[in-house]
Formats: C-alpha cells, structure tokens, sequence
C-alpha cells in the first residue's frame, strides 16, 4: 500500500462515535447546511419503510440532522412508493423528473436524478434493501461532511455477513472492484467499501460528476472524486454491520462487467469492442446448457450543472 494511503487511513477513516449527534446539529446550524437523503428503490416493499421511518424518527423530528427525505423509485411493482409514503418519505418517481430526458433503467440513473429533486447541500445515498437499519448509517457517514470543511466525499465501511458466514458479502467488491482499484488507482486502495451504497457527498462536487446510469454508479463516482479534489478529500466512516437481500451468482456477473466497463472508460476514455456479457444456464431438459446473452451498460449522464433544467433551477 502506497505511504500516502496509510497516512490518509489514519486521518480519513473514522467511527460513527466519534462525532455525537448534538456535535453534528450544532455544527450543521453553524455552518447553516442542509442535508438530503435518498433512497433509490426498485420493488423493496418489505425494507423501505422501516429505513424511512428510522431516519425521520431519529434525524428529522428527534434532532433537526436531515432536512429532507426522499425515495427516488425506479418502477416498482409492488408497494414501494405506498410504504414510503406512509412512512414520511417524499417519493418521487424517475419518469416525473427531467422528463425532457427519456429514463435508462439501472441505479445510477436514479441517483443522477435525485438531484434535480433535492436541494441539499449534503446528499446522502442510502441503499432501500437495507435489513436492521440504523440511523446511525446516515449520521456516521454525513458527520465528516458537516464537521471537516475539507472532507468533500464520505463512503460508509462495515461488515458485509453472506448468511451467516462473517465477512463473506461484496463478492464483487473482491473479485473485481478491488482489484482494478489497487492495480490502477492505488490512491483507493483505502476504501473498505469501494462499491457501497451508503455515501454522503457535497452537492457542489456531486453536480460536477458524471453518471455512471447502471451498478457501475459507485466505482465511477469514486474514481472521478479523486480526480477532481484529491484523495484528502475522500473519507470513510465505520458505521458497523450492513445486511441486506443478496443476488444470486449471474446477477453478480452482470454487474461484475458493469464495473469493469466503468473502469474501462475511465481508464482509456474509449468503448469496449463488445458491451456484452454471456452467461450459460441449464436447460430446462437438463440435457445442456442455454447461453443468455445481456447488455453491458454503456450509457452515462453528464455532469448535472450541464443541464439546463437544472442550472435554471438552482438559478431560482
């Protein structure tokens, strides 16, 4: 590990206990910030209720720490936006926002139009799929944002359980993000959680960066951050013990080449030769094997300060 990543581990990783909720309210009236919260959701009924009313229970009406709350819903069929809803969650659907832009399905689609329907200058992205959430997820990780002025981008860290097996989530992560990480951006090498969902980023950087529309979101917003204000601007914060619903192996894969794609593009600014990925399964005979070809995201949003729409918004 490179000398200037030990030194950031020491003075950029920290623990939700290190930054009390009444140090966080006094410091975000200081400062006079706001903060957002959104939960990007796709058919995650049974989860997102439970996380919403934990963040406006213990965030917004114990202690003013979040202003605003919204599920960013990307086409669920069940009862996503009900429960969110009843919940106190302002849910907005992605086909309502900047509908001059026809919506891709993926999750960086969703994030990158929460901000046209947030006003935070905080935002603070937390996964909808989360089970025994914590508040403290949000408090840990948008802590740094309000108490060090120089901290721009702050990942949570924690403890990924597949089962009942202790630190056997984020497959992905091992095979293949932290991986391209240490082997091309060894700054990153760092980041405990490089793909996590859970991150609170200033707004002024986040208008600033490309979209990634797909599950490649993470690791681009990533990357990009550090080539925009410097690894001493990054930051993650120990929040614990994340469980959520996992995806089965072929599901994985197609992520897997996502990611890589992303850091592809950003590695030589080109296009892979063949944005697909083949997968085979079992024939329903038994007989043989069936491939199953997918495409491979290769579409991106530009900086939102490069649309109009939302330029004369915040003009407003």
């Amino acid at each position: 590990m490179l000398e200037e990543v030990e030194r950031w581990l020491d003075l950029r990783s920290w623990s939700t206990a290190d930054r009390p909720l009444d140090r966080l309210v006094a410091a975000k009236a200081r400062r006079g910030l706001t903060v957002s919260v959104v939960l990007p959701a796709l058919d995650e009924e049974e989860t997102v209720g439970d996380i919403v009313a934990a963040i406006r229970h213990e965030l917004m009406e114990a202690v003013p720490l979040v202003d605003e709350l919204v599920v960013l819903d990307s086409g669920s069929k069940d009862r996503t936006a009900q429960v969110a809803t009843a919940a106190g969650a302002r849910v907005v659907h992605r086909d309502a926002v900047l509908t001059r832009i026809p919506a891709l399905p993926g999750k960086g689609e969703v994030l990158w139009r929460s901000l046209f329907v947030t006003d935070g200058d905080i935002v603070c992205f937390i996964d909808s799929d989360l089970k025994d959430f914590s508040a403290s997820f949000v408090s840990g990780i948008v802590g740094p944002l309000l108490t060090e002025p120089d901290v721009h981008f702050v990942k949570a860290m924690y403890d990924r359980p597949l089962g009942e097996a202790t630190g056997q989530g984020g497959r992905v992560t091992e095979l293949v993000a932290r991986p391209i990480l240490n082997l091309h951006w060894p700054q990153l090498a760092g980041f405990v959680q490089p793909l996590g969902g859970e991150y609170a980023v200033r707004r002024s950087l986040l208008e600033r960066l490309p979209f990634p529309v797909g599950y490649g979101v993470e690791l681009g917003l990533l990357v990009d951050s550090l080539h925009t204000v410097g690894l001493d601007a990054l930051a993650q914060v120990d929040v614990g013990v994340r469980k959520h619903r996992h995806q089965d192996g072929q599901a994985l894969g197609r992520m897997a080449a996502t990611i890589y794609r992303t850091a592809h593009l950003r590695l030589s600014r080109g296009n892979l030769v063949r944005p697909a990925l083949t997968q085979f399964e079992r024939s329903s005979d038994g007989l043989g094997f069936v491939p199953r070809t997918h495409a491979v995201d290769t579409e991106e949003r530009p900086p939102m300060c490069e649309i109009d729409e939302y330029a004369t918004r915040r003009v407003a």
